[in-house]
């Protein structure tokens, strides 16, 4: 007998919570799942033991996303991520096809979120319609985020249909001299809420996905698309408030800034930090008048916030989250200064995946992604959320909200205003 063979069963690699996993789990619900949804739409069919095999090798490419919550004592300082050698659980499924199947998986996808102790935290459902085939990944947000789970997805589809599917170059970028730090709307005033409108008696999220036209944007602008979507979206918004009887108040919208390569290097986790774009009341008024002023305005906002090195959740979750006190206590005090902050919680979320990097091709049969739409969870106090991607030229729009705050007609008539002023957007220089 070997030394290896005295060793026996090699332990399992544990990884400490990292900060934006911690408060996550803290502040769980089980009303209210925290899921990221991602849904792709194929022209073909795919061939489920060859997409199994295809999802599993990837999963195995990339180790980090085979992992569970580890067991521990209450009194443990931290939380650990586990990671395991292959899945705990059948990770891909292929529900019946029926007449209301995409329907159900957009709503399983909102109000299941994938376990935290089996790995990996994250499920991928394959559902046949008429044109083509969809897939649903859903993912548990305490771990895992969409762009991370778009890397794994990208990679199954080079394993499947044997297609190059490298991320394309990213977009290049004018280098800009930074203008003057401007006035803006002061953090300590709590921003505007958004009104409610018709809600459900349940609790959970709602969703509405639509595609638009992708907004024209003048050659050589200073201002980019996703520029003009953080204009969209307080112009939606404002208007929102407006029809309900809402005082006007400064409103602000929580931009995810993604600074990892798209490459098989990305690492996988939660990996986008949260900045906030600020706007005030008279300067959406205004916008009617001189959109172009708000475009390059806004633009000089987020070229500076992007630009500022910065911890993921701030310096006050860092600190709140020091291995100081058992886990149990941490959670106390992380929800209750969650619910005392809760009227400084920005208006809503903003979350412009841009292109689709990837090709996302299955091959000649099931063939390359035409749409691709992400949800970002909705929970109050913002109540909303607002996620963009564009795929074939075409704009990808997921509208998710609190059922608490809005019902499906609200959804669908803050979509109809969010096109008006998209459209709105599209100015000469």
């Amino acid at each position: 007998m070997t030394a290896l063979d005295n060793a026996g069963p090699r332990p399992a690699v544990r990884i400490p919570f990292p900060v934006v996993d911690e408060v996550a789990r803290h502040c769980l619900q089980d009303e209210e799942p925290e899921t990221v949804h991602i849904e792709v739409h194929l022209p073909g069919p795919l061939d489920p033991p060859r997409l199994r095999r295809a999802f599993t090798e990837a999963l195995e490419r990339h180790p980090r996303i085979l992992m569970r919550e580890a067991p521990g004592p209450w009194y443990r300082r931290r939380y650990e991520w586990e990671l395991t050698e292959e899945p705990d659980v059948e990770v891909v499924g292929f529900p019946a096809p029926g007449r209301d199947a995409l329907r159900d998986a957009r709503t399983r996808a909102l109000t299941q979120a994938p376990p935290l102790s089996q790995s990996p935290p994250v499920r991928l459902e394959v559902v046949g319609v008429p044109d083509g085939t969809v897939l649903f990944l859903t993912i548990n947000h305490t771990a895992l985020d969409g762009p991370a789970c778009l890397r794994i997805l990208a990679t199954a589809a080079e394993l499947y249909g044997g297609k190059d599917n490298s991320p394309a170059a990213p977009p290049t970028r004018t280098t800009r001299a930074e203008p003057p730090a401007e006035a803006t709307p002061s953090h300590w005033s709590p921003p505007a809420r958004v009104a409610p409108g018709t809600p459900d008696p349940s609790p959970g999220n709602g969703m509405l996905v639509t595609d638009l036209a992708l907004p024209h944007r003048p050659k050589g602008a200073p201002y980019t698309v996703n520029d003009q979507l953080m204009v969209t979206t307080a112009l939606t918004l404002a208007h929102w408030n407006r029809e309900h009887g809402a005082r006007p108040r400064p409103l602000r919208i929580t931009m995810p800034v993604d600074d990892r390569p798209r490459d098989a290097t990305m690492p996988i986790g939660n990996g986008t930090r949260l900045v906030e774009v600020p706007f005030t009341p008279d300067e959406l008024t205004q916008a009617d008048t001189d959109m172009p002023a708000l475009l390059r305005r806004t633009a000089l906002r987020t070229r500076a916030l992007k630009s500022l090195p910065r911890p993921q959740l701030g310096h006050g979750a860092a600190l709140l989250t020091a291995p100081v006190l058992p886990v149990p206590w941490r959670a106390a005090l992380t929800r209750a200064l969650r619910r005392a902050a809760a009227p400084w919680t920005s208006t809503t979320l903003l979350s412009n995946i841009g292109r689709i990097p990837y090709p996302l091709d299955f091959g000649e049969e099931a063939g390359r992604a035409h749409a691709v739409w992400f949800s970002a969870p909705a929970r109050m106090p913002r109540g909303l959320t607002v996620t963009t991607a564009s795929t074939a030229g075409r704009l990808h729009l997921a509208l998710r909200w609190s059922r608490t705050l809005l019902g499906p007609g609200d959804g669908a008539h803050l979509r109809d205003l969010f096109e008006h002023y998209l459209h709105s957007t599209e100015v000469p220089r």
